[in-house]
């Protein structure tokens, strides 16, 4: 029901915008527009759904195993390199690697020859549970695309990327780490 009540609002929301659209905008709206936002929800629910359980089952969210397993394949990082690494902010990833640190599954030292600069490691704890936890994708995707040929494995990445470059998903702001009272819109 309220999958039906979204999707409902989307549409309406987007039937007002429709009237703006240039031509080629409103073939394409007329052909995908819904049927690509209807998709690309299904797709977020799904994750949200393998997020949840990932959370219930080993006590971390995604973004915190997702950083627990770049620590786990080149380390040690410094927060910078972690959070180029895995695509979050600089803010973002200092919260994740507080919990991360606070639960015991990395540490924090102070990089040799340098001790204004601090490094990240992984503990053991941490790479037990890197080893235990299931994929970072739902296993029944991960199966699905490893039995995929190569170029369409190649051709479903290509084209995940192109969509988040055309919605400029790497520079988007997360109105969460503006100063308060400070817009994430520049005018």
């Amino acid at each position: 029901v309220v999958l039906i009540l979204v999707v409902g609002k989307v549409f309406m929301s987007l039937e007002k915008k429709h009237a703006r659209l240039s031509a080629g905008e409103s073939i394409f709206f007329d052909r995908y527009g819904l049927r690509f936002l209807k998709t690309l929800r299904q797709i977020t629910r799904a994750m949200d759904i393998h997020s949840r359980r990932i959370n219930n089952d080993y006590r971390v969210t995604v973004p915190q195993m997702i950083c627990l397993c770049a620590l786990a394949n080149t380390e040690p990082m410094t927060l910078s390199q972690l959070a180029t690494g895995v695509s979050l902010s600089a803010s973002t990833t200092n919260g994740v690697v507080d919990r991360l640190e606070a639960k015991g599954l990395i540490q924090r030292s102070l990089a040799p020859g340098d001790r204004r600069k601090k490094m990240l490691n992984i503990t053991d704890a941490g790479r037990v549970l890197t080893n235990e936890a299931p994929l970072l994708l739902q296993d029944r995707l991960a199966k699905a695309l490893s039995a995929l040929p190569e170029l369409e494995q190649a051709a479903i990445t290509l084209s995940l990327e192109r969509i988040a470059d055309l919605i400029d998903a790497n520079h988007i702001e997360n109105p969460t780490d503006q100063p308060p009272g400070e817009s994430a819109r520049k005018e």
